[in-house]
């Protein structure tokens, strides 16, 4: 069972797994940080003890920390219970979800794995902002996508925000880099899959009328969308068909539309 441990002074060591996550060059999560893995609230902590990844502390208010006793079996790590106010001195701001969880990294699978198992991947190219790209893996999750494969630019998934917005899905749907961009997207291919790029240009195919056993579903960036090069490398370009006037949709909406016609159904 895990130990729980009353916490009332802020500058307590065992709690600088937490500290200032405010402060972008000491967060454990960012590039060049300790690597952490850091999930907030009860539902995203729950689905990170279910993970395979390390978990090494929690810390939230009393409320919060008997929430999850249940989820704690069988896990020895330190749950520090702390008031309000000290876990937003820890921590450098009012958490209102109560709780976090902070974990070690877990090896990722290989981009042959997650092909060989899947029927409908997602490919993302320059896909940058955390929170569109927690929001395209909690799509991913809900309609049945097998897997992610990050190109070119893409943010990191294990981000904090990116963890929060996916409701901890990003601990659940298997994600690989795919090396060297877009020269990979020959290894989707000759894995049995369709490559359809996603792209407004009017000489695109409905994507209702997209045909193919197994398709890799290729986005582009929030701005830009897919480079030109990226195009290139597809087997054809596909668009939601919009309304006059609109041209383009959030690139986690849009996925969320493409992740129903192709694997949802």
């Amino acid at each position: 069972m895990a130990q729980l441990i009353s916490v009332h002074d802020v500058a307590d060591p065992r709690l600088d797994d937490f500290r200032d996550l405010t402060t972008a060059d000491r967060r454990p999560d960012r590039p060049g940080g300790r690597g952490f893995v850091i999930a907030e609230g009860t539902v995203v902590v729950r689905r990170l003890l279910a993970s395979g990844y390390p978990v090494r502390a929690l810390l939230g208010v009393e409320r919060r920390i008997s929430d999850l006793e249940p989820d704690l079996a069988g896990f020895e790590v330190p749950a520090y219970v702390a008031s309000a106010d000290v876990m937003a001195g820890v921590v450098g701001f009012h958490l209102n979800r109560g709780v976090l969880a902070v974990a070690g990294r877990a090896p990722q699978p290989s981009v042959v794995d997650i092909l060989a198992g899947s029927r409908v991947v997602a490919v993302l190219e320059g896909v940058g902002d955390h929170e569109n790209l927690g929001a395209l893996f909690r799509n991913a999750a809900a309609l049945g996508v097998g897997g992610v494969l990050l190109g070119a630019g893409c943010a990191d998934p294990l981000y904090r925000r990116s963890v929060r917005v996916s409701m901890g899905n990003v601990l659940r749907v298997p994600f690989a880099r795919l090396e060297p961009w877009p020269d990979g997207l020959s290894t989707v291919r000759e894995s049995g899959f369709t490559i359809a790029a996603l792209t407004p240009r009017p000489d695109s195919v409905a994507l209702r009328e997209l045909t193919g056993k197994r398709v890799a579903l290729l986005f582009g960036s929030e701005g830009p969308g897919l480079t030109e090069e990226a195009i290139a490398a597809a087997d054809v370009t596909v668009r939601i068909p919009m309304a006059d006037g609109v041209d383009s949709l959030n690139v986690a909406t849009a996925a969320a539309i493409a992740f129903y016609e192709t694997a949802g159904r």
